[in-house]
């Protein structure tokens, strides 16, 4: 267990796994599901279905301007409540974070336009007070880094209903989001050890590269390799 920085209880060791859409999110997570020190906790997408009765996707999709401080209110909400979470367990896996939605797509619909001034404005504060005042601490980040190409055409292949609208303009944003948030640290630094894992590679390979980097991920041991 390890120490909040916020607090002297001791706390799981967190880690949690960034990418693009269809970078291998799920696979990464599906594969340390099998150990029995690990918490996985993946996209709460029900939640942001069904509240109460409200499907929040469904609104933002059909106008993505009104809709989005909403939108992304409810995303942060919802991971504060997962990233906070007590576990049994002494790791805790998630699918994105807390941090992804402020610095990665918060930004993203910023520069898009989908936010106003006084909205940012807002989402920030938002998130600071968050930042200040829960243990939302992270000990590892791992990026799934893939080139859009290649994930749009997962994607094309898997043919997922809530995908088909997704374009590869769209995913070129969301890894230009990414590369600068965790490998250049803008426009924030990533809040954690990044270990960067190749997600061009097929499942084999990526298999290969959980193995080699296991102990990292897994807070065995803390020192990432060059």
């Amino acid at each position: 267990m390890y120490k909040s920085r916020k607090s002297e209880v001791p706390r799981p060791y967190r880690v949690s796994v960034e990418g693009n859409i269809g970078s291998g999110k799920s696979t990464f997570l599906s594969y340390f599901e099998r150990f029995s020190e690990v918490e996985i906790y993946l996209e709460p997408l029900d939640r942001w279905r069904d509240v109460q009765g409200y499907n929040v996707l469904d609104l933002l999709y059909s106008d993505l301007t009104k809709w989005n401080l909403t939108f992304q209110h409810m995303v942060q909400l919802s991971r504060v409540n997962i990233q906070t979470s007590t576990s049994s367990k002494t790791v805790q896996m998630f699918e994105r974070s807390v941090q992804n939605n402020r610095y990665c797509f918060g930004e993203m619909a910023y520069k898009g336009g989908l936010l106003s001034d006084v909205e940012y404005t807002i989402f920030d504060k938002w998130y600071s007070w968050v930042s200040d005042n829960t243990d939302i601490g992270l000990d590892l980040i791992v990026y799934l880094r893939s080139n859009p190409e290649k994930v749009y055409q997962r994607l094309l292949q898997r043919s997922r209903k809530e995908e088909l609208s997704v374009s590869l303009e769209y995913l070129q944003q969301v890894h230009e989001a990414h590369e600068k948030w965790l490998l250049h640290g803008i426009p924030a630094k990533a809040p954690a050890p990044v270990l960067v894992l190749d997600a061009n590679s097929n499942l084999d390979a990526m298999y290969r590269q959980y193995e080699l980097n296991q102990e990292v991920i897994l807070g065995t041991r803390k020192k990432l390799s060059n």
